[in-house]
């Protein structure tokens, strides 16, 4: 990131079809080498002061049309890097699995458990291109931290912690739930965090995630198993606090185009340097193009 402009995007999640305190002031319909994104990116502006525009995609689309397994993450994270966008922040509703958390909490995960069943496309490479990325940080470190910072001004924030990713669209039994919670120690579960992170480390951007806890799964008896009637109305009143923080991201993380950005002391950006296996002089001139913005 040394001398590189920051620029900030979101993808919403559940119950984040836009973003309340900001207008759009342009809508890209962008064609990815994988494909169209869930949606139109959204470029807005900050109603208040002269804060920095910033980029929006609703993950499940406008309406929320599209299963966690039905989106095309690769589109989504490639869309916001054809933009210019240097660091995502991921809003995703979440289940709790961890003591201590209530719904209506927000919570800043740190690493990652992939409980998905392989049917979603999580890399970049292949065709012809084989690459391998670091993963044991999932997470920006530099960039969750700004963001814990920013959320505690909204409540609760709970940092750091094991996201796992289950297939979905079902919830989960309570034998998973257990299982989850007493053997992995994880503290939520969600059903779109991965591929997602997988393929912004690939992208080289920074990416942190605002998981806005909404339920207790269905390990909690005495809360009765989670419903999506429940699920929307804690989302919905979690929606606030979603805005906010994102706005004071905005205002934190963006920079106008002249402005540069500051050293970033972590790795994501140069994720992809030296990643690449495959012989260069084997790299077919469509592969090239194809992974334009991914491999240098």
């Amino acid at each position: 990131m040394r001398n590189d402009l920051v620029k900030f995007g979101v993808i919403g999640g559940s119950g984040v079809y836009g973003i309340h305190g900001a207008r759009v002031v342009a809508e890209h319909q962008i064609e990815t080498a994988f494909g169209a994104p869930s949606d139109k990116v959204f470029e807005l502006q900050p109603d208040a002061g002269n804060g920095d525009r910033f980029y929006f995609v609703p993950r499940h689309g406008i309406g929320h049309r599209l299963l966690p397994s039905e989106i095309n993450y690769r589109a989504n994270i490639l869309a916001l890097k054809q933009m210019g966008v240097t660091h995502v922040l991921s809003v995703s509703a979440v289940g709790i699995l961890a003591d201590g958390i209530h719904p209506g909490d927000l919570v800043i995960p740190d690493q990652f458990f992939d409980r998905t069943k392989g049917v979603r496309e999580s890399t970049f490479f292949g065709g012809g291109v084989v690459g391998h990325v670091s993963f044991g940080t999932p997470f920006c470190p530099v960039f969750s931290g700004i963001t814990a910072k920013v959320a505690a001004a909204q409540g609760t924030v709970h940092v750091g912690g094991t996201y796992v990713c289950m297939e979905g669209p079902q919830f989960s039994t309570k034998a998973e739930s257990i299982f989850y919670r007493e053997q992995l120690k994880a503290t939520v579960v969600g059903m779109t965090g991965l591929p997602e992170a997988k393929l912004a480390r690939e992208a080289g951007l920074h990416y942190a995630m605002l998981a806005l806890a909404t339920d207790y799964d269905c390990w909690n008896e005495s809360e009765g198993e989670v419903s999506a009637a429940a699920v929307v109305a804690v989302v919905r009143s979690n929606v606030a606090k979603a805005n906010r923080v994102i706005l004071d991201l905005a205002a934190n993380v963006s920079a106008q185009p002249h402005r540069a950005a500051p050293p970033h002391p972590c790795s994501c950006a140069s994720a992809t340097s030296h990643a690449v296996m495959t012989d260069p002089s084997h790299i077919s001139a469509s592969a090239r193009e194809r992974l334009r913005g991914i491999i240098s």
